[in-house]
C-alpha cells in the first residue's frame, strides 16, 4: 500500500462510523466532508469574533459647546428692575432703572459716580435698593430741634407768648413722599424698619397724598402719628 493509501486509511479511520459506513472511501466524500468541516469552522470562528465585548467610547465634544463643567450661568438680568431716583452730590443726578438686586453703589455708579469731595457719611452702600426710593448723597437731616424751641412747622412766639405768624417758619419738614431711608430715620421713633415701611408703603401707593396716610403704615399708631405730624409733609 503507497503512502497515499496509508494517509486515506488514516483519515477513515478518525471519522465516526456513520460517516465510514455513509461516505465510504472514496476521494470525493472526502474531500467534500474536508470543505464542509472548513466553512464550519470558519463560521465558528467569525461568530465568535463578532460577538467580542467592544470597548465603549466616549462621544466627540465638539468645538466651542460647554461640557458639564463648563455650564453657563444663569442669567442674573431677570426679574423687574429697580426704579430710583439719585441726587446730590453725584455726577448726573435723576431717575436710575437697575437689574433686581442693586445695591446703593450701584446706582451711585449709574448716576455717574459721586463728585468730589462728596460727603457718605451715614450712607450705606452695600444695602440692597428697593423699588421707587430716593437716595440722596451730601444731604444733611434737618437739626433736631434744641430744648424749649418751637417745632419745625410751627410759628415762633415771643417771650410773651404770643405767636408771630407763618412768617417766622423758619425749619421745612421732610417729604414723605421723597426723603431717603437715612432721612427718615432722623424722625423721632423711627428706625431703619420703620422707615423701610414707609418706603414699601409710597412705592405701593405712588407716594402720599396726604399726612393722614401715615396712620396707614405698619407700626405706626395714633401716639406715633401725633409726634410725626408737624414734622413731615405728604
Amino acid at each position: 500500500m503507497g503512502r497515499q493509501g496509508r494517509g486515506r486509511l488514516a483519515v477513515l479511520e478518525r471519522l465516526p462510523p456513520w460517516v465510514q459506513l455513509r461516505c465510504g472511501v472514496e476521494p470525493k466524500t472526502l474531500a467534500a466532508l474536508a470543505v464542509v468541516l472548513l466553512v464550519a469552522v470558519g463560521f465558528a470562528v467569525h461568530h465568535f469574533w463578532s460577538g467580542r465585548p467592544q470597548p465603549v467610547r466616549p462621544p466627540k465634544v465638539s468645538a466651542g459647546s460647554p461640557t458639564s463643567d463648563e455650564a453657563p450661568e444663569p442669567s442674573a438680568s431677570g426679574g423687574k428692575r429697580v426704579t430710583v431716583e439719585v441726587t446730590g452730590d453725584v455726577e448726573d443726578p435723576g431717575i436710575q432703572r437697575l437689574p433686581p438686586g442693586s445695591r446703593v453703589t450701584d446706582a451711585l455708579k449709574a448716576a455717574g459716580g459721586l463728585t468730589s469731595g462728596a460727603d457718605t457719611k451715614g450712607l450705606n452702600q452695600a444695602r440692597r435698593l428697593v423699588d421707587g426710593e430716593q437716595i440722596s448723597v451730601g444731604d444733611k437731616p434737618p437739626a433736631p430741634a434744641a430744648a424749649g424751641a418751637a417745632p419745625p412747622g410751627s410759628a415762633p412766639s415771643d417771650p410773651s407768648g404770643a405767636s408771630t405768624g407763618g412768617a417766622g417758619v423758619a425749619q421745612s419738614r421732610i417729604s414723605l413722599s421723597s426723603a431717603s431711608a437715612q432721612q427718615l430715620e432722623q424722625l423721632p421713633g423711627v428706625g431703619p424698619v420703620l422707615a423701610q415701611h414707609i418706603i414699601e408703603f409710597r412705592t405701593e401707593h405712588a407716594g402720599f397724598a396726604s399726612i393722614e396716610q401715615l396712620k396707614e403704615v405698619s407700626g405706626i399708631g395714633e401716639a406715633r402719628f401725633a409726634e410725626l405730624e408737624s414734622l413731615v409733609i405728604p
